[in-house]
């Protein structure tokens, strides 16, 4: 059985602390200010880490990083919102926010490379294809997310330009220096893992501290959370199944299913918690990420499993 990842634990307590400690006033300002730095600086190391010629690497097996791009940015939506509609009163209006933001997010790349690897897959593949998601992710998901809560009052147009400003310039700006710092990033991957886990636990904490104050334990009961966490096993089983079975009807390789399987059925919490802070309203950015972080656990607990069956079954 996987236990719980450190990391988790961190947000957690992050959490926890927000909930009997909530940063407030003036204190709550500074703390916002220095957020938006620390995310600023997570996006620029980012770009100084990537390789530019990933990115052009990130389209050459176009079937399978289309399939990948699909599933993540339009199957994922197009189950939400299926499932809100069906299912309209299930959630209140924050949690069901939240979990259509999940489904606008992209994959991650950590996990969906060591996944597939574990399992014996395309691991190329998975880093092309994670790259490439993320990539899109900084322009598709304030898109989309407009797009699909347009009618909640809580997106603008504004919000790519936000995006654009705060995630994508530092982004851009590490790409044009990675020939500089790009080799003095990736001397240091623990210290850039630090820097970037530890970014997400402050928002996290800053965004549970305005929530809390909002009184977010007054709006979301133990039911909620247990209803949310039956909503993302619904979406990862689900999709999990689809990419299995697209992969076997475009005629994938074995590898290439599991390259699919994983890396389009994963969700990008380093990537979610800074966006939702730049793009929603403080007063919701709580709630919206409580979804997220359920689904985070969720599919590293299940997919690990997964991995192992397809690490066995290919007699390994």
């Amino acid at each position: 059985m996987r236990k719980l990842d450190p990391f988790l634990l961190s947000l957690i307590a992050a959490i926890a602390l927000a909930t009997f400690l909530p940063c407030r006033g003036s204190a709550a300002s500074a703390l916002s200010s220095l957020t938006t730095l620390c995310i600023a600086i997570m996006f620029f190391l980012q770009g100084a880490k990537l390789e530019p010629l990933a990115v052009i690497e990130s389209v050459r097996d176009w079937r399978l990083q289309g399939s990948v791009l699909a599933c993540t940015f339009l199957l994922f939506p197009i189950l939400g919102l299926a499932l809100n509609f069906i299912f309209p009163h299930l959630l209140q209006n924050d949690m069901w926010r939240g979990v259509l933001f999940l489904c606008c997010l992209p994959s991650t790349v950590q996990s969906s490379i060591a996944l597939t690897s574990i399992a014996r897959g395309n691991v190329p593949a998975s880093i092309c294809a994670a790259t490439l998601s993320n990539l899109a992710g900084i322009i598709l998901t304030p898109i989309l997310v407009t797009l699909i809560l347009q009618h909640g009052g809580a997106w603008s147009g504004r919000a790519i330009i936000d995006v654009a400003t705060q995630l994508l310039l530092p982004f851009i700006i590490g790409q044009f220096l990675h020939t500089r710092i790009g080799g003095w990033v990736k001397e240091h991957k623990s210290l850039i893992s630090l820097t970037d886990r530890g970014s997400i636990v402050l928002v996290v904490y800053t965004a549970f501290s305005h929530a809390v104050v909002e009184g977010i334990w007054h709006r979301v009961s133990l039911a909620d959370l247990l209803i949310t966490f039956a909503v993302d096993l619904a979406l990862l089983g689900g999709v999990l199944a689809f990419t299995h079975s697209l992969g076997k009807k475009l005629g994938f390789s074995n590898a290439s299913i599991i390259s699919l399987n994983f890396c389009g059925s994963k969700k990008s919490l380093a990537s979610g918690v800074p966006m939702a802070n730049v793009l929603f309203p403080t007063a919701v950015v709580g709630t919206v990420v409580l979804p997220l972080m359920i689904y985070h656990q969720l599919q590293l607990f299940i997919c690990t499993l997964l991995a192992r069956h397809y690490s066995r079954r290919s007699g390994v």
